[in-house]
């Protein structure tokens, strides 16, 4: 009907990385939006709501992006995900550099997606935006000023993310080797 017949469950799931990853957005959620709360000015609420809405989109482009590379990984680094997402272990040493550049990478592009994600969100849903086209003419100075506001808005917008993903990661890196250690 819908084309599903091909499709197939699998019979070994990883349970534990999807465990991990809701703690990881519990962990996440909550930080990013006390940031967002003292950074922002955002009411409680609010800043829930993009704390919410930037970890789930940015987690969910994470694994599609995650879906479309694993395929044309190497046949050893295959492997090497698949031991590290099922058994928890590394069969090579080697592999920790990997991991290490791979967790900057995703670190950086994960800012990156959250800043977009929420400046999408603050400038699409904001209403202030809606104003009525004013007939007089704007003097250099107030066009100067506008942009000049709009900048400093950009950039703290910009640090706050930063600071929020950095202290969202932060948490969950030492839940990691918290985990690492016991195991």
């Amino acid at each position: 009907m819908f084309g599903l017949e091909d499709i197939t469950i699998p019979r070994i799931l990883p349970l534990g990385a999807i465990l991990f990853e809701f703690l990881f957005l519990l962990i996440a959620i909550p930080i990013e939006a006390y940031v967002f709360n003292n950074r922002l000015k955002f009411d409680k609420k609010t800043s829930m709501f993009y704390a919410i809405s930037i970890n789930l989109f940015s987690s969910t482009f994470g694994w599609l992006i995650f879906f479309f590379l694993e395929p044309i990984l190497p046949v050893d680094l295959k492997s090497e995900l698949i031991s590290y997402i099922f058994f928890n272990t590394f069969r090579e040493s080697s592999t920790q550099a990997i991991l290490i550049l791979a967790a900057f990478i995703i670190f950086f592009m994960t800012f990156l997606m959250k800043f977009f994600i929420l400046k999408f969100l603050v400038f699409s849903l904001n209403e202030d935006l809606i104003k009525p086209v004013d007939s007089t003419p704007e003097s250099n100075r107030v066009k100067w000023r506008r942009s000049s506001v709009i900048r400093l808005q950009n950039t703290n917008l910009v640090t706050t993310v930063l600071i929020a993903n950095s202290l969202s990661y932060s948490a969950i890196s030492i839940i990691l080797l918290l985990s690492r250690r016991t195991s």
